[in-house]
């Protein structure tokens, strides 16, 4: 976990004392000598009123590189702190693919106002992107990169670079494209100042690891990482030349994924933005929704425990067992679920692995139920009888076995029904197995001691 330095605590605490005291001017000279990165800090702690005023401290440069360094989600917030001019003048300077990030946390409605601002180019750039779907890598690539052709020398390729310098998102990658625009190859920044200025580009290039414009951006961005690339050309259907992604794109689409994955598997919404900074009301949007489901899905629960009424009475000590059993039926399923998301993320599994993940955690859940239930079945024979030792141990192997069958396999069927695995994680397994292994607690228990 990211942990904010102590030097960085100690300015962020006197930028937040001369806001409260409203000493702009001692504010503005405190932040002059903060690096970008220091400045971010202090914007992610601030209300979205005091973001904006620290905001309109900083030199217009300078402004700029701080809020590209921003989550989009603090740069949304800004925006609506900002006047009208202020925020013109920020979107144009903007990139077109962070531009589209803003976009997306934005109402709709100022989408187009905020475009139409935007000189022709910019507008034309911007528009491309996102044409694409929300969720894929062409959303998040940028159609301003330098390529170059195979026939073209170094000396060439290096005039063409200095000339559009300005303009490319990166200059460390430069797809090789043919006549028809088609990707051939890559060419590097090194190996090009490495060169002679007569080498073509042909005998430099190397192979072009592409993606097409409408794949998956977690899928795209993990590949970008795992193969340590900087840059990854952007091609359509027909492997035409459309736009660059790169590593630091790449960084923050998987950094966003995995918050996402950790608060649905804690049952919140991702929150998108620092937790100090966020107003409660957002917190509580964020939590009441999961609340109401796993409320819902808790009478489940309740409904077992009355079908099962008679079976208590007759036997009250079974009650004592019941947050042991289904304690650990949730914690078998959840790590379960855990393991196999993660797979899923990482690209170590796939969906047509479904049958070789459900033997698995069949396995796995037989093994587990047969230690924890050897366990559960001597400590209660000593403490209370074999009869009920016995019906522990076994209502044991059973629940482990369907909790980590169930916990493994449900975020591969998430995937297959096109839903965000970490959404059919913990919170809904624990329910489901709540409500299961109380079933199966109650049928063995019935069963062994004849009740």
């Amino acid at each position: 976990m990211e942990r904010t330095p102590a030097s960085d605590t100690g300015l962020i605490d006197t930028i937040e004392l001369k806001l409260s005291q409203r000493d702009l001017a001692a504010a503005s000279a405190a932040l002059v000598p903060m690096p970008d990165h220091q400045i971010v800090r202090v914007l992610d702690r601030l209300s979205p009123r005091q973001c904006a005023i620290v905001y309109r401290l900083l030199p217009k440069q300078r402004a700029l590189e701080v809020f590209e360094a921003l989550e989009p989600e603090l740069q949304g917030e800004l925006v609506r702190g900002l006047q009208d001019a202020e925020v013109a003048t920020l979107f144009a300077e903007m990139d077109p693919d962070d531009r589209v990030w803003l976009l997306d946390e934005l109402p709709a409605s100022v989408a187009p106002q905020l475009l139409r601002g935007l000189p022709a180019r910019e507008r034309e750039l911007t528009a491309a992107v996102l044409g694409y779907p929300q969720d894929s890598i062409g959303r998040r690539m940028s159609p301003e990169y330098i390529a170059t052709h195979p026939q073209l020398t170094v000396a060439e390729t290096m005039t063409r670079l200095r000339s559009r310098i300005d303009e490319a998102e990166t200059i460390y990658t430069l797809p090789v494209t043919d006549a028809a625009r088609t990707v051939i190859g890559v060419v590097s920044l090194r190996d090009l100042l490495t060169a002679d200025d007569a080498d073509t580009i042909d005998a430099l290039m190397n192979d072009a690891h592409t993606v097409v414009a409408d794949a998956d951006a977690e899928t795209a961005a993990r590949e970008c990482t795992d193969l340590g690339l900087l840059a990854v050309p952007v091609v359509d259907s027909e492997e035409r030349l459309v736009g660059i992604f790169t590593i630091d794109d790449a960084a923050r689409i998987l950094k966003r994924e995995e918050s996402e994955d950790a608060a649905r598997q804690g049952g919140v919404e991702p929150l998108g933005r620092p937790y100090l900074s966020t107003p409660v009301r957002k917190l509580v949007r964020s939590r009441i929704v999961w609340l109401f489901v796993l409320a819902i899905g808790a009478t489940l629960t309740v409904q077992v425990l009355s079908v099962f009424e008679a079976t208590l009475a007759q036997m009250t000590v079974l009650a004592l067992f019941v947050p042991l059993l289904i304690g650990t039926g949730g914690n078998t399923g959840n790590q379960a679920a855990t393991t196999v998301t993660r797979a899923l993320a990482l690209g170590e599994v796939r969906p047509r692995d479904l049958l070789k993940v459900l033997s698995r955690e069949l396995r796995v859940g037989v093994s587990l139920g047969v230690l924890l239930g050897l366990l559960g079945f001597v400590i209660t024979w000593v403490v209370f009888d074999w009869h009920i030792g016995l019906v522990i141990g076994c209502t044991l192997l059973a629940i482990c076995t369907v909790a980590a069958t169930i916990g493994g396999i449900m975020p591969i069927v998430a995937r297959m029904i096109k839903v965000d695995p970490a959404v059919f994680s913990n919170p809904f397994i624990t329910t489901f197995v709540d409500a299961t292994g109380l079933v199966i607690y109650f049928l063995v228990a019935k069963a062994i001691l004849g009740i």
